[in-house]
């Protein structure tokens, strides 16, 4: 698949956030998202090995919208928070999004994209519009589905044997993705989840566990637009 570069957006600090999106142009978008978190180093890595591959292939059922690390600064700090000290993805206008700081890594930024990453996010969302959302994350194995993509979270498990869960129990997530997306774009939000690096996992451990999980995904009807 050929890929264009579209423009790029800039964060806190004044780096570039890129992005880029299949040819030919369509309707819709699966986008592929990593580092809204910017020390989940584990899923940026797992979507730069699928970037790379799908360069590589002749077609899939869907276009796509690949965004490789959203939060830049943090990613380059090792910091889960932006350049501002906010959650990326609890800083989404949805209708759970709350001023109430939890805990100082859950900060939810002083409004609803109140943040020059996700303000770049949406207007992507606005111009490119996505049919499904698959972003990247790092915390304990499993798949988190949003929106009506929970048959694509079993097709994952059925690869790495992942829990596949709705809502997480005893983690409230208001402001996320997860909320925005559907409420928002009518766009179901797969949240994948990497395990953590340790000593006995590393990257490459976490791609061998995933790779034909996300490569029989992507080629398959679960990424089609909707008829």
């Amino acid at each position: 698949m050929n890929f264009i570069k579209l423009k790029s957006g800039t964060s806190v600090e004044g780096d570039e956030i890129t992005a880029y999106r299949s040819e030919p142009k369509a309707a819709t978008y699966t986008y592929l998202m990593a580092g809204t978190h910017g020390d989940e180093v584990e899923g940026v890595y797992l979507l730069k090995q699928l970037f790379e591959w799908l360069q590589e292939v002749d077609s899939s059922p869907c276009s796509f919208v690949v965004i490789p690390i959203l939060n830049v600064d943090g990613y380059r700090a090792g910091n889960r928070v932006n350049a501002h000290g906010v959650d990326l993805n609890r800083n989404y206008a949805s209708s759970c999004w709350t001023s109430e700081v939890r805990e100082p890594k859950y900060h939810p930024g002083s409004a609803p994209l109140s943040e020059p990453e996700n303000i770049f996010l949406d207007k992507l969302f606005q111009k490119y519009p996505p049919h499904l959302i698959i972003s990247f994350h790092s915390w304990k194995p499993f798949v988190n589905y949003n929106g009506n993509c929970e048959a694509a979270a079993r097709f994952i498990a059925q690869y790495n044997s992942y829990d596949v869960m709705g809502d997480i129990e005893g983690h409230p997530t208001p402001g996320s993705l997860g909320e925005y997306g559907p409420q928002k774009y009518n766009s179901p939000v797969l949240t994948f989840e990497c395990p953590l690096l340790s000593d006995e996992v590393t990257l490459k451990d976490i791609w061998a566990e995933n790779e034909k999980a996300f490569k029989e995904l992507l080629k398959s009807d679960h990424v089609a637009p909707p008829q």
